[in-house]
């Protein structure tokens, strides 16, 4: 894949406000996935691939989200668990436990989810801005909320900008050396 921008890519759209507008125009694609209770959408052109997850090689130091590297034919990817980083409970490996490779940056990471959902084409009218959390919630990775209805059932997909909060300075993911 080559690293081609695209409009998520944009500074502007660290607000969410010109996120939602950004979103007006053609439906996009999000791959859905689970972390706790939650349900999240990221863009699907970032994603590389899906895997089982496998316990990954430790690096010392390294934050404690940071799970370690794989070797994936050849590349060194950075392998970072979503659950921990959110701070969530009750983090559990089993079979629905798996990796989503990303293609961020121009670089390779990998994230630890619950499990994947499906892929959802999101009409402009189904996605929503963000709320303001009033500083309580760091909100800069989200980029709106996504309604999808399954029959009479509604379900709510928190939209993140998985490509600026990788290379964030906390994650600290572009600062390592991954050749």
């Amino acid at each position: 894949m080559s690293a081609t921008p695209t409009i998520d890519s944009s500074p502007a759209l660290m607000n969410p406000a010109v996120a939602a507008a950004a979103v007006h125009g053609t439906p996009r694609e999000v791959l859905s996935f689970k972390l706790g209770a939650e349900e999240y959408g990221i863009d699907i052109l970032k994603v590389q691939e899906i895997r089982g997850y496998e316990q990954p090689t430790r690096i010392a130091n390294a934050p404690g989200f940071m799970k370690g590297v794989v070797n994936l034919r050849g590349v060194i990817v950075p392998i970072v668990d979503m659950r921990m980083r959110f701070a969530l409970e009750d983090v559990k490996y089993d079979a629905f436990t798996v990796v989503i490779i990303l293609n961020v940056v121009g670089r390779t990471v990998g994230i630890v989810v619950d499990s994947v959902s499906d892929v959802l084409e999101l009409r402009t009218d189904q996605i929503k801005p963000a709320p303001e959390f009033n500083g309580q919630v760091d909100s800069t990775y989200i980029t709106g909320l996504g309604t999808v209805k399954s029959g009479d059932t509604e379900r709510m997909l928190i939209l993140m900008d998985i490509e600026q909060m990788m290379s964030s300075a906390e994650m600290g993911l572009m600062d390592m050396v991954m050749h």
